[in-house]
């Protein structure tokens, strides 16, 4: 058996020596090949514990043509990424399944327009075998920066493009959006509600579309002076609700498109002595329960599985990227998850 001078690094060889197999068969089993019997498997991975054994990367990259590492592209600014915990659970999501595959993260942030050359430089460079990107916009130039770069990559929300070269086919990972605003509304409609205003998130968003949709399907008339915008924050909700106030002070449901934008929604009310829900009921959309749970009175809400949308964008792209060593092409088909109303004290 090969020896070790103290300190140095165990090599195959000697995790090989020690498994008494041949550095093909060490070789096979420590970067995941087939075609190896389990009781040798067994024994090479004894060996690895025992000499603390870790894979050189680079060689391994070579033999594999696998970098280990996915990118994780966010088109928000970093001060919304880092208050808003949809992020964070769909981070914590992705970075779970990834981590159960053996396979890096590396979280790339978007700032400014400057940004897009960096990503697309990182991207055509090969320094991961996929990407996950969400939060798009409309005319986002995100997708055409991948395109170019030939990075597989799973979208989180439903792309808004539909014509562009190459998109067919597109893989990517969204909630029932319309579906979940279909019931909240239905919902205030089954209470009795008469007036249902709208806060509604960006129109360059397909989740904010989808779901002002939604709110449209259930009140086909719906009255413009109770639907206003604004941008899936706090303060965004908190600035609409007083428009629509202002506007519509006889209104008695609000339903928002966002958890974030409620809470704003339901500081106005409060702030101006409205009852809630008794002179207006209330619904968000996400069911973010440090949100949710954490108002006065607790909201009544949309739940979507944030978590677990990010782990299937992360297990939609390790099988497509399995798919295409195994000499296949078929991209994974996109999956639309469902939502349910959690009902709480403000509807």
């Amino acid at each position: 058996m090969p020896e070790q001078s103290p300190g140095s690094r165990p090599t195959l060889e000697a995790v090989a020596a020690r498994a008494g197999v041949s550095r093909a068969t060490a070789s096979r089993v420590v970067n995941g090949g087939a075609g190896v019997r389990q009781p040798l498997v067994d024994k090479v991975l004894r060996a690895v514990e025992d000499l603390g054994y870790v894979p050189n990367h680079a060689a391994r990259t070579l033999v594999t043509r696998r970098t280990g590492a996915v990118a994780v592209i966010i088109a928000e600014p970093e001060i919304r990424i880092f208050s808003d915990p949809f992020f964070s659970q769909q981070i914590r999501g992705i970075s779970k399944e990834l981590t159960a595959h053996d396979t890096q993260l590396v979280l790339l942030l978007l700032e400014g327009p400057g940004d897009f050359g960096r990503i697309a430089r990182y991207l055509a460079g090969g320094h991961v075998d996929g990407a996950l990107a969400f939060s798009l916009h409309v005319d986002d130039p995100l997708p055409a920066i991948v395109r170019r770069s030939g990075t597989p990559t799973v979208y989180g929300g439903r792309p808004s493009w539909t014509s562009a070269p190459g998109d067919q086919g597109v893989p990517y990972v969204d909630a029932d959006n319309r579906g979940g605003a279909r019931a909240a509304v239905q919902y205030l409609r089954d209470l009795g509600r008469e007036r249902i205003a709208h806060i509604a998130g960006p129109p360059d968003q397909t989740s904010a579309t989808d779901r002002l949709d939604g709110y449209r399907d259930v009140l086909l008339d719906a009255d413009p002076t109770l639907i206003t915008e604004g941008g899936f924050t706090v303060e965004s909700g908190a600035r609409a609700m007083r428009d629509l106030l202002d506007r519509r002070p006889d209104l008695d449901a609000v339903f928002a498109a966002n958890d974030l934008m409620a809470s704003g929604a339901l500081r106005v009310l409060r702030e101006r002595g409205i009852s809630v829900p008794g002179e207006v009921a209330l619904v968000g959309f996400d069911d973010m329960e440090s949100v949710a749970e954490s108002t006065d009175p607790p909201l009544t809400t949309i739940r979507q599985d944030v978590e677990g949308q990010g782990r299937l964008m992360a297990r939609l792209l390790l099988r497509g990227l399995d798919d295409k060593d195994g000499g296949e092409t078929r991209a994974p088909a996109s999956v639309i998850t469902p939502t349910t109303l959690v009902r709480r004290a403000s509807a």
